[in-house]
């Protein structure tokens, strides 16, 4: 029998989620803007109608929308996705235009729109840097164990007391390590790298899959090797060292998410694993439900994936703004504003059409469609 969390707080825990990270993306732009000298015209969170607002004494309109599926902040003269300056920047008197976006050097534009995604990152970071002060480092030696009869480890020739180094091209420091490879890399061939009896021994082989369902009912295709845990250790870490062990945690989770999305890329992993606003919002209140802890480590995941996607260089992204601004930084001069102006288009599109796949699975996984078809 599966659990249920209820609609109301499903729907708070994603409303907490997405009203947390997205407050906190847009306060990094905010205050590298401040810190740049540009005045905001306005602090949103959500989109449409705006429910309640105020003014500051700086002049910006700080404002919650009716809907919560993101937020911004435009800065004074920030007329139009691209940023480029029009003949309404040009009439502002001195003063006014040098508190505009676009009268700032390259490098504090820059600063400002890779502030959002980097205070993600941050976040998450501070977040994994207080559960590895408050409970420790798991760590499990990189060892073999006697691998299960007739499975993937077997098959491959891997052996008792092997010491894993590399597993599918990434270096091996712990068995959690190598497990989240494995997990994520289902019916996939992969070459691992053992040593041996002080040899390195290459072996090649393809991980085995096994399905899971969650106490919600979520069904899961999860690679397999067959191979027993070894006992786990919890490593005491100290203040000084939290940030650092942090670090490397966001580093890991970011290898999973680029590992994934270059599966479905490439074919390997289908388009139907991807999950939108509505899957999200089914995990918030599945997390919430299942304990604070839990729930604090799906925001610090959720934003770990939204600083990471906002960096992707896709026009209407703060990826994209970047990669634009490096063009700037080779040519010397701007992009073409009709260039500009046509990829924001297009970026548009492209999330657009991403946001309608992603919602079109959601939907799907929730079984709306084989109730519909009957």
């Amino acid at each position: 029998m599966t659990e249920n969390p209820g609609i109301l707080l499903t729907l708070f825990a994603f409303l907490l989620t997405i009203g947390v990270l997205v407050f906190i993306h847009e306060m990094g732009h905010y205050l590298v803007g401040r810190w740049c000298g540009v005045k905001a015209d306005t602090f949103a969170i959500g989109f449409g109608k705006e429910l309640v607002g105020w003014n500051d004494k700086r002049g910006t309109r700080w404002k919650i929308c009716a809907l919560p599926l993101g937020g911004y902040v435009q800065f004074a003269g920030d007329m139009d996705p691209a940023s480029t300056p029009g003949d309404d920047w040009l009439k502002l008197p001195p003063e006014e235009r040098n508190q505009t976006f676009q009268s700032k050097s390259l490098w504090q534009r820059a600063a400002i729109v890779f502030a959002g995604p980097a205070i993600n990152f941050l976040f998450a970071i501070l977040i994994l840097a207080g559960f590895a002060l408050t409970f420790g480092e798991p760590y499990r030696s990189p060892v073999a164990f006697v691998p299960a009869a007739n499975s993937a480890a077997e098959q491959m020739g891997i052996q008792e007391g092997d010491v894993f180094v590399t597993f599918a091209g990434r270096d091996i420091e712990t068995f959690e390590e190598m497990a989240q490879q494995i997990a994520i890399r289902p019916n996939e061939t992969v070459e691992v790298e053992v040593l041996r009896d002080g040899q390195t021994v290459d072996l090649t082989g393809r991980v085995g899959v096994r399905y899971e369902q969650d106490r919600f009912g979520n069904r899961y295709e999860i690679g397999m090797m067959g191979l027993p845990f070894p006992p786990r250790k919890m490593r005491e870490v100290g203040f000084t060292e939290a940030p650092i062990v942090a670090a490397k945690q966001t580093g890991q989770i970011v290898d999973v998410i680029v590992t994934t999305l270059g599966q479905v890329i490439s074919g390997r992993r289908s388009v139907k694993d991807l999950g939108g606003p509505l899957k999200i919002a089914q995990v918030s209140g599945e997390q919430f439900a299942a304990g604070l802890s839990s729930f604090i480590f799906f925001v610090a995941l959720i934003s770990i994936n939204l600083g990471f996607i906002n960096l992707l260089p896709i026009p209407m992204l703060d990826g994209g703004h970047l990669m634009f601004y490096a063009i700037e930084a080779v040519r010397r001069k701007p992009a073409n504003p009709m260039v500009q102006e046509w990829a924001f288009r297009s970026g548009f599109a492209l999330v657009v059409m991403f946001m309608l796949v992603v919602t079109f699975n959601d939907l799907a996984s929730f079984g709306l469609f084989r109730a519909i078809s009957g």
